[in-house]
């Protein structure tokens, strides 16, 4: 049991998995074939190692327990399963905790946002406009991915729902970093001038190293 929850399975992609058998059972590799069908493998971290160190976590918890055994042609035998009434009991209390309590995350991003002023005003919107570049291009590509699935009309939208969240988040990001560059380049963004405590890239970092004699 994680001391941090007081849940016994902490990972997010157990939510992952729990939700996918309460559709219908199926075994890890359809579960993986799955979540990246629907671009769920950029809302958790999928591995194949992760993906069943979570369900063996998810089974002793008593939340998911095994249906059968198959083996289709010379493949392997593979574990087919089902979810648990603990499981929908724990899933659902899951799910609420998480949409109805903000959780405080540390994203890398702003953490180097922070220090802006090292990079100096033209590292500053070269760093920022690449990463624009990256973003827009993952936007599209994610815009892309989700019209395709509902285009197809094989997932109801309640079950992508997440996708138009990452859209939004990824927009809103887009166009901050736009208007930050922008108002840098302009100078409506004010830049200290160095020896304010700020280093710039490629100035000295310290003082300077004092020499020992040698007796």
């Amino acid at each position: 049991m994680s001391p941090r929850t007081g849940r016994a399975v902490s990972n997010p992609l157990g939510l992952a998995v729990v939700g996918l058998l309460m559709e219908s059972p199926m075994h890890p590799h359809a579960m993986a074939a799955t979540l990246r069908e629907r671009g769920l493998d950029r809302v958790f971290k999928l591995t194949t190692g992760s993906l069943y160190d979570v369900v063996r976590a998810l089974e002793r918890a008593g939340w998911i327990e095994s249906l059968e055994t198959v083996r289709v042609g010379a493949r392997p035998e593979r574990t087919v399963y089902r979810y648990t009434a603990l499981g929908r009991e724990q899933f659902v209390r899951w799910v609420d905790e998480l949409v109805r309590v903000p959780a405080e995350e540390y994203p890398k991003f702003l953490s180097a946002v922070s220090y802006l002023g090292a990079l100096g005003p033209d590292g500053a919107v070269a760093a920022l406009r690449e990463r624009a570049g990256q973003v827009r291009a993952s936007l599209e590509e994610l815009r892309r991915e989700h019209r395709e699935v509902l285009r197809a009309g094989e997932v109801p939208r309640l079950f992508v729902v997440e996708a138009e969240y990452a859209v939004r988040m990824q927009e809103a990001e887009l166009a901050w970093i736009e208007e930050i560059a922008g108002d840098i380049e302009t100078g409506r963004l004010a830049w200290p001038e160095p020896g304010n405590g700020w280093v710039r890239a490629g100035e000295e970092t310290g003082p300077e190293p004092q020499e020992t004699e040698v007796g």
